[in-house]
């Protein structure tokens, strides 16, 4: 079985996490999922020197330290991130991208102060309506083109952290130390890291990966006309047993994971027939807003031969996970219940 991280790309870092350390609540640090668009930096920032600015449509432009921000009051939440890309190479169809299996995505306790907090301590002007991030890492390729993103100002002010601890200890280097945006319940595309500038905006920020890259299009679409990502979508995975592996009969533990984003997971349920009927699974493990929530079917098998398990995610509103995945040209948001389903032979 797999359990180090496969990295797709050297420079800049992009690698997933192996299915078998998606099995417990927490995701561990050192395997988190890596998911980079500039260079890392190569050293952590003297923090002597670093600083956070917030300007723009503000009444009170501030500059902060890590010790003024570590003095405010502390904010600990419990966040599952997930690549916009996720799953892209389990489409039936070819979309562009690095081809990320089940392994872009993680749970992890964070430690920080909201963001909202801060933009109230510097005074919203009335023409404040999107919040623009900007971090430390190097660009890369011949436009050097910076890693720019905007949320709306209704989610920089009711649900998104500056987180600078993950999982207890300091936010590691790679995932963006010192400090770093997390727009709860969004994907990673929108959580930019090894902050050094905030911005408050009239309207969005305008660049390439808020136009060009981070939009749901279609072939000869143009990008900018696509919805732009943001919520992570209601979606269940698999992490035991894995594609292909071969199993005894008798009773298996089914193991996964659920999530919704900003939405509440109700119900999974498990079919090992291919949807030809479903059994409700059991939820093992903390129960947290803009979390994952595991899960555990046990599966009497007693009938040898080739059988595909399938999973469906239902959220409190009574919305479930779709059947198949909609696709788009960069293979954005996949969440089909087809395109998940693992399958395995049961021998005699």
């Amino acid at each position: 079985m797999t359990t180090s991280m496969r990295i797709m790309t050297e420079n800049p870092l992009n690698a997933e996490t192996p299915a078998a350390r998606l099995r417990s609540w927490i995701t561990p640090n050192a395997f988190f999922f890596n998911r980079n668009q500039g260079q890392i930096p190569d050293t952590p920032v003297d923090l002597e020197v670093w600083r956070l600015t917030i300007d723009g449509e503000v009444n009170q432009p501030l500059t902060l330290d890590m010790d003024r921000i570590q003095h405010l009051p502390k904010a600990i939440v419990a966040n599952t991130l997930e690549c916009s890309g996720n799953s892209r190479s389990l489409l039936e169809k070819k979309a562009s991208g690095n081809p990320w299996t089940i392994g872009g995505v993680g749970n992890a306790v964070w430690g920080g102060v909201w963001l909202g907090d801060l933009l109230n301590d510097a005074g919203l002007t009335d023409r404040a309506a999107h919040v623009a991030f900007e971090g430390m890492d190097t660009p890369l390729g011949k436009a050097r083109i910076k890693f720019v993103r905007s949320i709306p100002i209704e989610k920089a002010m009711s649900s998104t952290l500056l987180a600078y601890e993950m999982n207890g200890e300091p936010l590691p280097l790679k995932h963006g130390y010192p400090l770093r945006a997390l727009a709860l319940g969004w994907t990673g595309a929108n959580c930019v890291k090894w902050l050094k500038r905030i911005s408050v905006m009239q309207s969005p920020f305008n660049g390439f990966f808020m136009d060009q890259v981070y939009r749901v299009f279609q072939k000869g679409q143009k990008p900018a006309t696509g919805e732009t990502v943001t919520a992570i979508g209601l979606k269940s995975i698999i992490t035991r047993p894995l594609a292909g592996e071969r199993l005894d009969k008798g009773s298996l533990v089914v193991l996964g994971a659920a999530y919704a984003g900003e939405g509440h997971v109700a119900q999974v349920e498990v079919s090992v027939d291919d949807g030809a009927t479903w059994h409700a699974a059991e939820f093992i493990g903390p129960d947290e807003p803009f979390a994952w929530r595991q899960w555990q079917y046990v599966w009497h098998a007693n009938q040898a031969g080739e059988l595909t398990i399938k999973s469906r995610a239902t959220d409190d509103q009574g919305r479930q996970q779709p059947a198949a995945a909609r696709w788009n040209f960069l293979g954005y948001g996949n969440n089909g219940i087809h395109e998940h389903a693992v399958t395995v032979t049961v021998e005699g």
